[in-house]
């Protein structure tokens, strides 16, 4: 059966994010403690962002053994590295200078190709090989982190694309309807293979769509590609704030801190 979400409300965006960057950690030292290492991707985005300043504030900075983490990316668009709208580019900032990360902790997505195809082909690669998977496997990472675009979309998953039917590759290349146009993202094959999904939701403007991810009403609804990531083996977690998670129905609310 795929997995039942846990849901998780937050006064605000801020406790939202202290409290995911505590879970980050928690799910962290299990992977260490069983295999050695914690294999997270990453996500873009506003909500993202404050958590990453928070892993990376003095509070949590000295709270785990950041030598020990190997990070992915679950999309980015394709620009340049140091391009404002890349995903790398906002996790090398907020996150992977101040806590020191060595380069050969990273794998980004090579963005600033010219084929996305081709940049797709080598970060599937690059993937399996650090992850030591054989090409007939997904690979499975301890941690995903995904945001929630208003009209359903995940990593760079939107509605109707053809990539959602896709379970075979592991990264994809893909088309936004959003500028830049031109996206890679981990497939939901991939996604679904993780440890440990956890979306990332806050703000008022989010409230509609997280109500039809987590309470939906119709099969339009259902097709959403948030609601397509349903890990069979991994846990499903959403963090939200008040303000996204204002239109669920009490019976979905979950816990609240």
């Amino acid at each position: 059966m795929p997995a039942v979400p846990d849901i998780r409300i937050h006064s605000d965006s801020q406790s939202e994010a202290e409290a995911a960057a505590v879970f980050v950690l928690e799910v962290g030292n299990e992977a260490v403690r069983a295999n050695g290492r914690f294999l997270i991707a990453l996500s873009g985005g506003t909500t993202p962002e404050t958590l990453y300043r928070v892993l990376a504030s003095p509070a949590f900075a000295d709270r785990f053994d950041w030598a020990r983490a190997t990070f992915f990316f679950s999309d980015e668009r394709c620009v340049a590295s140091d391009d404002p709208r890349s995903n790398y580019a906002l996790a090398k900032t907020v996150l992977f200078n101040p806590l020191n990360i060595m380069p050969s902790q990273v794998y980004r997505m090579a963005g600033e190709l010219s084929d996305p195809q081709a940049a797709a082909s080598e970060y599937e690669q690059q993937l399996r090989l650090a992850t030591k998977t054989l090409p007939s496997a997904q690979p499975s990472l301890d941690l995903v982190l995904l945001g929630l675009g208003e009209d359903g979309h995940t990593a760079s998953l939107f509605p109707g694309a053809s990539i959602l039917r896709d379970h075979q590759r592991v990264i994809a290349a893909t088309q936004s309807p959003k500028d830049p146009p031109n996206r890679l993202t981990m497939t939901l094959a991939a996604i679904n293979r993780a440890s440990v999904i956890l979306f990332l939701v806050a703000g008022a403007g989010k409230a509609g769509v997280v109500r039809a991810i987590l309470d939906p009403k119709t099969e339009a609804e259902r097709r959403l590609p948030a609601s397509l990531v349903t890990p069979e083996k991994g846990r499903l977690i959403w963090f939200l704030d008040r303000a996204a998670a204002a239109e669920l129905p009490i019976h979905r609310q979950g816990t609240s801190a």
